[in-house]
């Protein structure tokens, strides 16, 4: 009989048929609360990464088309869509945010994304926690699976990529 998700998605990424530590250059880490953490370092100041997840034609290039709005600022309460493939649009709101440091909203009511931007060296070290999955639904815990190598292989190193000058 299979283990129980949260005894699977607390086990090392070794007993998860890969090798514990470092893939593509960034950790992911699954916690038994569902969540996902993921950290990528972009050569940009934090103020040019802050602006790459708040201008939406920048969140186009690396993400996903969304109205997230350039004038989030330290006020709570924002509304926004993200238009995601296969989704439509998905409903968030700024629950946080402290420019250029930490820029928290829900997505799609059940989930929440805190980004957290760390001046380091010549850049930014942009740190993800992707929060709010429920390992007793399967789908979710099948989602929440999916979406942390999605995070670390795809979107951020898209992120990275990006010429924010």
């Amino acid at each position: 009989m299979a283990a129980p998700v949260r005894t699977v998605l607390a086990r090392p990424a070794a007993q998860h048929g890969r090798p514990a530590g470092k893939r593509g250059g960034n950790p992911v880490t699954y916690a038994r609360t569902g969540s996902i953490s993921v950290d990528q370092f972009i050569a940009a100041a934090p103020e040019k990464v802050w602006r790459a997840l708040t201008d939406p034609e920048l969140h186009a290039k690396w993400w996903v088309p969304g109205d997230v709005g350039p004038d989030v600022g330290p006020d709570v309460g924002h509304e926004f869509h993200l238009e995601m493939p296969g989704f439509g649009s998905i409903p968030c709101r700024v629950v946080e945010s402290e420019p250029p440091v930490k820029l928290v909203y829900t997505f799609n009511d059940n989930w929440t994304l805190a980004w957290t931007l760390v001046a380091e060296g010549q850049g930014t070290r942009l740190l993800l926690n992707h929060s709010g999955f429920d390992l007793d639904d399967k789908r979710q815990a099948d989602a929440c699976e999916r979406m942390g190598p999605g995070w670390r292989d795809g979107v951020l190193p898209r992120l990275a990529k990006l010429d924010l000058g």
